[in-house]
């Protein structure tokens, strides 16, 4: 039984130790290389390489071209 941080044994003597937190463990890694970081690097990549196309046919000079001729 655990009432305000104490609890009581089975002879009905008060333990005031610390009661411990529950533990968990937090799988969502969020740096190095993991699902979420590859699949956003992912998606990244697919929309500059469309926008790169996009450039080329809308001005008809490629990314560098483009850029040089500013």
């Amino acid at each position: 039984m655990t009432s305000r941080g104490y609890t009581t044994e089975e002879g009905g003597r008060l333990n005031n130790f610390a009661v411990e937190p529950k533990m968990y463990v937090d799988e969502a890694q969020m740096f190095g290389f993991n699902e979420y970081a590859e699949k956003l690097n992912g998606r990244l990549a697919m929309i500059g390489f469309v926008s790169a196309i996009v450039l080329e046919v809308a001005t008809g000079h490629g990314v560098i071209g483009w850029l040089t001729s500013l």
